[in-house]
């Protein structure tokens, strides 16, 4: 076993890494950039070498810089982690040069499945079913083109080096060819280096499925069985679960054989994924292989048992795989979802920001490193099962534009599926972030919908079921607006100074009746004037025609509990400046609270402005000065967290004038040109 290695990584795999190499007695070196100065996986190695700039062409991508820090630290190995530089040939190349051990596959392998193209073409010769496309080298536009005209749309256009849903676009006709081919080439080139482009039939209803392989020097393989990975949004996984529902043992055992033989084919070492995507009669076809760990991993080794960190720390250092087939097996069911900093509502529009306030459901040791678990229940699954967090992000770290945003992977376990499911909603139902927007209740309506709950699984689930997992904003219960006024006027209360001061007493004492006020507070959707009569030991609180006593029982921090009439309300009220955010019955409602004095004299925005809805750069100016457009044409294209994303004409207007070009960076908030409507 190796004395110490480097993690080439950031965010929670490179602390899972971490915890799986201390865990073993082995020490390990951080490397990271100036945005990452004071981020988790820092603290949680044993030393850190600072190697550049935020953006990650400038430190994460630099395989020179990562090397240079293994050999003076002392390092034998890398642990690549996933993303950046996890499969990279030429990295793990460098690394043998330099005497250093690459914890993954040989650069053969990377060579062979790290092209999308080249690995199509090896499966086809294996023999293994493809789905119909064109992968080869002709890269001229109007040869691909003909190419998916050849196919027959919708078709979908992937980058050959890339990952992670970046680089892909489905098209649906043929006049859209040009513009999507583009986009992807772009975003392709800036997150993989490489703009090759592969086409491939676009299935409908297909299912993502996934299989997990490991092999050793000494030539075995096994495979860990597999996961469904279906539920995704922009090509990007969402939800991932372990064993795929409706999976029958001899297709299981069809997919793992041919996975296998994938890995045996290219002389595999270490941890890699084979991805097969599946038509609803059961039917496969080779998709791609991933010569690295994956995201979604926890929901393998919480159905296993096997700790795979650990298994590529023993596989690189010799040792041989720690289980045989014979040996694995299945027990229960397990599901991840990914939590982002991002908006749901608005497209999946990442989120920058602080993280004020975290809290996570609460848990206890489990017996996977780096995992953690709720106590055992009932039979019923409502409180059995466990549950783990990976996460590279505490309380009072910020989110960046640099960087994937994710929050955290939560990942449980449960008797069956639904046990899972069950342990799923209560657990997104515990965790609790304020300071930027996430996808935490859209995960939670997900789990909960139907679809899912029936295991009606492809990958357009979340395209098909827009009006129920994007429902209208309701009003916000009296409940929820006694939880936050009651917030509101304890901290009067006991914020209030010069004690024995008539003039600074907050009890609402009047010489001939009671203090009456009015609380005015919004969302995103609506305006709510909460009329207050202070009452002793408590206040009368009426929302139009609804009125009830409202009694402060027991604060605690931030939770509250307030007699609500004959109802007990129960909640968490965080306040972050004006904003209330109000934590009860397993929902997150934040409300704007309204303060007459603090605003007053402000003035609306003006109009005619389009600005950014986050820091990036602008690689795309599709118009220009003094042109006419319509609603809803798209004005310039902005990329950020390695994602595009296209700012459009809210109405038929005039552009008067263009603010920025092509390569120059925006803050967010900056107005991007000035635009007329007519």
């Amino acid at each position: 076993m190796f004395k110490k290695i480097l993690i080439a990584n950031r965010g929670e795999i490179a602390c899972r890494v971490a915890a799986t190499a201390h865990r073993l007695g082995v020490k390990s070196v951080a490397v990271y950039s100036d945005a990452d100065a004071d981020a988790k996986h820092v603290a949680a190695c044993d030393e850190a070498v600072l190697i550049g700039p935020a953006p990650a062409q400038e430190s994460y991508l630099r395989a020179d810089k990562i090397i240079e820090a293994a050999l003076a630290t002392g390092a034998q190995a890398i642990h690549p982690g996933y993303g950046f530089l996890s499969e990279d040939e030429a990295f793990a190349v460098a690394c043998a040069e330099a005497g250093l051990v690459f914890i993954g596959p040989p650069a053969s392998a990377i060579r062979a499945m790290g092209s999308k193209s080249a690995a199509k073409a090896l499966m086809e010769k294996a023999g293994v079913p493809l789905v119909p496309g064109y992968h080869g080298d002709n890269q001229d536009a109007g040869f691909l083109r003909m190419q998916a005209d050849r196919t027959g749309y919708p078709v979908l256009l992937k980058a050959s080096a890339g990952g992670g849903g970046k680089g892909m676009r489905i098209v649906e006709k043929s006049a859209d060819f040009n513009a999507a081919l583009a986009s992807c080439k772009r975003e392709a080139i800036n997150s993989f280096g490489d703009d090759k482009i592969l086409i491939e039939k676009y299935l409908t209803r297909p299912r993502h499925i996934e299989i997990q392989v490991f092999a050793d020097a000494g030539g075995n393989c096994v495979h860990l069985f597999e996961r469904d990975c279906s539920v995704q949004r922009r090509h990007q996984k969402v939800l991932e679960e372990a064993p795929a529902p409706g999976m029958t043992a001899e297709r299981r055992n069809a997919m793992g054989a041919a996975a296998v033989a994938a890995a045996m084919a290219v002389g595999y070492v270490g941890a890699g994924t084979v991805e097969f995507i599946a038509n609803q009669d059961g039917s496969f076809y080779f998709m791609e292989m991933n010569t690295r760990l994956q995201v979604e991993h926890p929901v393998t080794e919480m159905i296993t048992g096997a700790d795979l960190v650990e298994w590529q720390l023993r596989v690189a250092s010799g040792e041989p795989l720690p289980m045989t087939q014979e040996q694995l097996a299945i027990d229960g069911h397990a599901i991840e979802a990914r939590i982002y900093a991002e908006n749901p509502e608005k497209g999946f529009l990442p989120s920058i920001g602080t993280l004020r306030y975290l809290r996570t459901p609460q848990a206890v040791a489990f017996a996977l490193s780096a995992s953690v678990a709720l106590k055992d229940g009932d039979e019923n699954g409502a409180a059995s099962g466990h549950v783990r967090i990976d996460s590279g992000v505490r309380e009072g770290d910020s989110i960046s534009p640099f960087y994937d945003p994710m929050i955290a992977k939560l990942i449980v376990r449960g008797k069956d599926r639904d046990a899972a499911l069950a342990r799923m909603s209560q657990a997104l139902s515990e965790y609790r972030i304020v300071g930027l927007a996430t996808n935490i209740a859209f995960l939670k309506r997900l789990i909960e919908s139907k679809p899912f709950s029936n295991a009606e699984l492809d990958t357009g689930l979340i395209e098909r079921n827009q009006n129920a997992l994007f429902p209208a904003m309701q009003p916000a219960s009296i409940r929820t607006l006694a939880l936050a006024a009651a917030a509101l006027l304890d901290s009067e209360r006991s914020g209030r100074s010069a004690a024995g001061d008539p003039w600074a007493d907050t009890s609402g004492w009047r010489l001939n009746g009671g203090l009456q006020r009015q609380l005015d507070f919004s969302d995103e959707e609506n305006t709510y004037a909460a009329t207050v009569r202070y009452r002793p030991g408590g206040w009368v609180i009426r929302l139009g025609a609804a009125s009830s006593m409202m009694t402060l029982v027991e604060r605690d921090a931030s939770s509250l509990t307030v007699k609500l009439g004959g109802e007990t309300v129960r909640g968490t009220v965080i306040r972050d400046g004006d904003a209330f955010h109000v934590f009860a019955g397993g929902e997150h409602r934040m409300l704007d609270y309204i303060d007459p004095m603090a605003h007053a004299g402000q003035a609306e925005a003006e109009g005619g402005r389009l600005t950014a809805p986050m820091p990036g750069k602008i690689v795309s100016v599709l118009v220009g000065k003094g042109d006419t457009v319509e609603k809803g044409a798209p004005l310039l294209i902005m990329e950020a967290m390695k994602m595009e994303h296209t700012i459009a004409a809210p109405a038929k207007g005039l552009v008067e004038d263009l603010l920025y070009a092509v390569g120059d960076q925006v803050a967010e908030g900056a107005q991007l040109l000035s635009f007329k409507i007519v």
